[in-house]
């Protein structure tokens, strides 16, 4: 059974309203925990593939790859969690942890139990929170994975969001 119902939540996956790729991000991270997520990703079922400046490569240490100068190639990380979902990290900060997903990919309970899936796996490998929040909107999440729970859980209120997008409009 998952974290969250899609009846409960559709509002937090809306496009319109969160923006089409809304912010994740783990934060008070370092670059043990950046390994951490390599090591999990080359280490799942999940597709993916890093590149540095649009090329492709393997997978270099965390070390490497947060050490570059500032001026190097922009580095992704596309990780396929199942076909048609793709998550993009950026691996631009040892202090931060950030990744983008589109909501477009993930509609439905389908959705809702991939994202949960995914949050948590990656929260229990760290040990920390992972949360999300509405593009742009980096001071309020809307839901994430909380440790002390162990599970996915809801930050704010989905009916408000919907009255702050039609207050904004």
């Amino acid at each position: 059974m998952s974290d969250l119902l899609w009846d409960d939540v559709r509002n937090f996956f809306d496009p319109d309203l969160m923006g089409a790729l809304p912010d994740v991000s783990v934060q008070g991270v370092a670059v043990e925990d950046w390994q951490t997520v390599f090591d999990l990703v080359r280490s799942s079922d999940w597709g993916w593939e890093y590149s540095e400046g649009g090329v492709s490569g393997p997978l270099p240490p965390a070390v490497e790859v947060l050490t570059r100068p500032a001026d190097a190639d922009t580095v992704d990380l596309r990780v396929r969690l199942v076909p048609g979902v793709l998550v993009i990290f950026r691996p631009m900060s040892a202090e931060e942890i950030d990744f983008d997903f589109d909501l477009r990919e993930l509609q439905g309970q389908q959705g809702v139990d991939i994202l949960c899936g995914f949050l948590t796996t990656l929260g229990r490998q760290l040990g920390k929170a992972v949360t999300m929040t509405a593009e742009g909107d980096y001071e309020n999440p809307v839901l994430g994975f909380d440790p002390g729970a162990d599970r996915v859980v809801l930050m704010a209120d989905p009916e408000l969001v919907q009255l702050s997008a039609v207050a904004d409009r």
